[in-house]
């Protein structure tokens, strides 16, 4: 026997549809093999996955493994998105008669509603206690065609904003920012051999901006937290560098635009230097510290992008940051308090900056908030060495 969605069903979803979406900002999750389900995420809800099923399920059995295909999904959802949980709210308009669920049933972060009519979502407590404003967005005025042409249209309008501001972010944009970086860094190598003795001369490293304890703190010799970053000890120092300045610069340019990136990039460099002189009291030298930062910036990015980017942070980023580390702790000569302070300090400073469409004044507040700290205790760290 075939079983069709009823008119007060379609205009149940429908309004749900447009409340998820257009109020509370939730976006379609594309999911193969999923019929007569529809799946909305927002990771920065309470509820994390909103699922809305119109599939006629007409036992007991049917309902058990639809909660354990939902589980399964909810696995798969967690790990690309690095959350310890998903809560999902399941949404039943279409449940049969011989199905024994009650309005409302618990199975472990998923919480099912058996509704038969909107009164039965905007009545449930844990429905009001993340969604306050449901019962009043959802009482329209208009009625049967009017209200489905209504709602189809701010949909669609809705779901276009979205597609346009996500295609907006990840559009590819020219790296010209990167390009003059990775010049100046060449063209300063160069320099170092034509006015002085060469890169790996400890001279010509003071003498052009390198990094140092003593001339930084006894000295005063600030600038050397910036100009430090663009100087490179050999060749292959600095390819190696330039290389990765311009795979992991033009992502970071590309997703938060220029003068952020430069924000982003010049603040990791300090902080890296600035924990550098903590630790290591020799001459040091070079871009890996604004590097790390750049990392912590596609870190932070990718966490606001998670369905998008949660297979690359896991398989590539985050190794890359991980094995890096290892390989400083591991192998003399290579300065790990600037690549541990550019990762933190570009996390942090990306925070500032936030990422367009995503970050909100508050979560600004928490970046100010958290970077003065970790400031305080560098601060701190220079203090007891001085």
């Amino acid at each position: 026997m075939n079983y069709t969605v009823s008119k007060e069903n379609e205009e149940i979803i429908m309004k749900l549809l447009h409340y998820f979406i257009t109020d509370q900002n939730y976006n379609p999750v594309v999911l193969h093999g999923a019929k007569d389900e529809i799946w909305l995420e927002n990771l920065d809800n309470d509820y994390k996955i909103v699922r809305i099923v119109s599939n006629y399920i007409h036992n007991d059995e049917q309902l058990n493994f639809d909660i354990y295909k939902t589980k399964q999904i909810m696995k798969s959802i967690r790990k690309k998105t690095f959350s310890l949980k998903v809560p999902t709210l399941s949404i039943f308009v279409n449940l049969g008669d011989n199905v024994h669920m009650d309005k409302e049933t618990n199975f472990d972060y998923i919480t099912c509603l058996n509704v038969k009519s909107i009164d039965d979502v905007v009545r449930n407590k844990d429905v009001l206690s993340s969604f306050p404003d449901i019962k009043k967005t959802l009482d329209y005025k208009e009625e049967g065609l009017s209200l489905f042409i209504k709602l189809t249209s701010e949909i669609n309008k809705k779901t276009e904003e979205d597609s346009y501001k996500a295609e907006e972010v990840f559009k590819p944009k020219k790296p010209i920012v990167t390009y003059v970086l990775i010049l100046i860094n060449i063209l300063m190598f160069i320099l170092m051999y034509i006015f002085g003795s060469g890169s790996e001369d400890n001279l010509t490293l003071l003498n052009f901006g390198a990094n140092s304890r003593i001339f930084v703190l006894e000295f005063g010799e600030y600038y050397r937290l910036i100009t430090s970053a663009f100087l490179h000890i050999g060749i292959f120092h600095l390819i190696v560098n330039m290389f990765s300045l311009y795979i992991i610069g033009s992502q970071v340019e590309s997703f938060f635009g220029k003068i952020k990136y430069l924000l982003i990039y010049f603040g990791s460099a300090i902080f890296g230097n600035l924990l550098s002189i903590c630790f290591f009291n020799g001459i040091s030298a070079g871009a890996s510290g604004a590097i790390f930062g750049l990392l912590g910036a596609l870190v932070y990015f990718g966490c606001h992008y998670r369905l998008y980017l949660g297979n690359v942070l896991k398989s590539q980023i985050i190794p890359i940051i991980i094995l890096n580390l290892l390989l400083g702790f591991f192998t003399p000569g290579i300065d790990n308090g600037a690549h541990i302070g550019g990762l933190i300090g570009g996390i942090f400073v990306s925070m500032i900056c936030g990422i367009k469409y995503k970050t909100n004044n508050s979560q600004r507040i928490h970046g100010i908030i958290l970077t003065t700290i970790f400031l305080t205790f560098i601060m701190f760290l220079v203090s007891s060495i001085v």
